[in-house]
C-alpha cells in the first residue's frame, strides 16, 4: 500500500523527489505547494532538466483546476506562503516533504500540521530535528516524532563511510572536505551574496572554485553519536552543475593497510545493511560518471590513499541531487512501515 505525500518547494530537490517518487510504487505524490511558480511553468520545469534530462512521463495541467496530471495521477497544487494554510489534509498528504529550505526547525516544519498533514521531512539538516540518514541510523525512528530531517547530501555521502570506518577500526580524528558542486544559492556572476555574510558565496559560481563552510562533518556526531566532536569539515564550491566529492582524511585507532581499507568499504558495499546507499568502483571515473547515480556514496578505491596504516584518505562521490532525493523517498518509505 502507498503512502500520500506532498511537497513544500519546487525547486530542484522538490522536482527530484517528485521524479524518484514516481520510480516507488510505495509512493504517491497527491500535492505540491510552491507559491512563485505559475501552474504551467511547474509542468515545463518538471519535464525538463539540464542535468537528469526529460522525465520520460506523460505530464499536462489544468489552470482552472490547479493541478498537474502525471501519468495519469492527479497531483493539486498550492500557491501559499504560509505552511499552515497548506490544505494537505485536503489533497489526502499524510506525509510533507519540506523542502524549500526556509522551514528547517522543529517549530516551523510543524506549521504543515496545522493543514493536516502527520509526518514532516525536511530536506536539509535541522538545528531540533531529529536526523536520519539511510542505512546508518535510520532504524532510531520512532512514531512519536512528527518532525525528521533527511540530513544534507554530504552528510548523506560521509556518514555510511565513518560508519563503516569507525567500527572496523575506529576513527581517532578526521577532516573532510566535500569538492561540492555549484547549487542554487550560488549566484551566476558577481553580485551580493545572499544573506550578506558569506562575501564569497556571492562570486560567479561559473568562473571560480569557491571555499565555503559545511556543518555536514559536524552532523555525522548527530547520526552517530560515538563521533561527535570527532569529525569536521569544509566545502569547495565548484563551477560544475551536478555530482560532488568527500574527501575524507582520518587517523585511525586500529592500523590497516590501504588494500586493508578498500576491501573493508567493498565487503561494506556488497552487504544487505548498505546496499544501494554505498558503492564501490576501482575504475577511472570522475564526476560526470555518476550524474543520476541514485547512491549515497561511491567509493573511489583507485583515488584513495594512505600515508601510513593510521593515516588514510578516502575519497567517495555522489550525485547530491539524485542520490539525495532517493534516500529521502526511502525515509518516507521506511517511516511509513513504523507508523502503520
Amino acid at each position: 500500500m502507498s503512502i500520500n505525500v506532498g511537497i513544500n518547494g519546487f525547486g530542484r530537490i522538490g522536482r527530484l523527489v517528485m521524479r524518484a517518487a514516481a520510480k516507488n510504487p510505495a509512493i504517491n505524490i497527491v500535492a505540491v505547494n510552491d507559491p512563485f511558480i505559475p501552474v504551467d511553468y511547474m509542468e515545463y520545469m518538471y519535464k525538463y532538466d539540464t542535468v537528469h534530462g526529460r522525465c520520460g512521463q506523460e505530464v499536462s495541467h489544468c489552470k482552472e483546476s490547479k493541478t498537474l496530471t502525471i501519468d495519469g495521477n492527479t497531483i493539486k497544487l498550492f500557491g501559499e506562503m504560509d505552511p499552515s494554510k497548506i490544505s494537505w489534509g485536503d489533497a489526502g498528504a499524510d506525509y510533507v516533504v519540506e523542502s524549500t529550505g526556509v522551514f528547517t526547525s522543529t517549530e516551523k516544519a510543524s506549521m504543515h500540521m496545522k493543514g493536516g498533514a502527520k509526518k514532516v521531512i525536511i530536506s536539509a539538516p535541522s538545528a531540533d530535528a531529529p536526523m536520519f540518514v539511510m542505512g546508518v541510523n535510520h532504524e532510531e525512528y520512532q512514531s512519536a516524532m512528527d518532525v525528521v530531517s533527511n540530513a544534507s547530501c554530504t552528510t548523506n555521502c560521509l556518514a555510511p563511510l565513518a560508519k563503516v570506518i569507525n567500527e572496523v577500526y575506529g576513527i581517532q580524528e578526521g577532516l573532510m572536505t566535500t569538492v561540492h558542486a555549484s547549487t542554487a544559492t550560488q549566484l551566476v556572476v558577481d553580485g551580493p551574496a545572499r544573506g550578506g555574510k558569506d562575501w564569497r558565496g556571492g562570486r560567479a559560481a561559473v568562473a571560480n572554485l569557491i571555499p565555503s563552510s559545511t556543518g555536514a562533518a559536524k552532523a555525522v556526531g548527530k547520526v552517530i553519536p560515538e563521533l561527535n566532536g570527532v569529525l569536521t569539515g569544509m566545502a569547495v564550491r565548484c563551477p560544475t552543475p551536478d555530482v560532488s566529492m568527500v574527501d575524507l582524511t582520518v587517523k585511525l585507532k586500529k592500523g590497516c593497510t590501504k588494500d586493508e581499507m578498500l576491501a573493508t568499504l567493498k565487503a561494506a558495499s556488497e552487504g544487505d545493511e548498505l546496499k544501494g546507499v554505498l558503492g564501490y568502483t576501482d575504475h577511472a571515473v570522475v564526476s560526470q560518471d555518476f550524474v543520476h547515480d541514485n547512491r549515497s556514496s561511491i567509493v573511489d578505491g583507485t583515488a584513495c590513499i594512505a600515508l601510513n596504516d593510521t593515516f588514510h584518505k578516502v575519497i567517495s562521490w555522489y550525485d547530491n541531487e539524485w542520490g539525495y532525493s532517493n534516500r529521502l523517498v526511502d525515509l518516507a518509505v521506511f517511516m511509513s512501515t513504523v507508523d502503520k
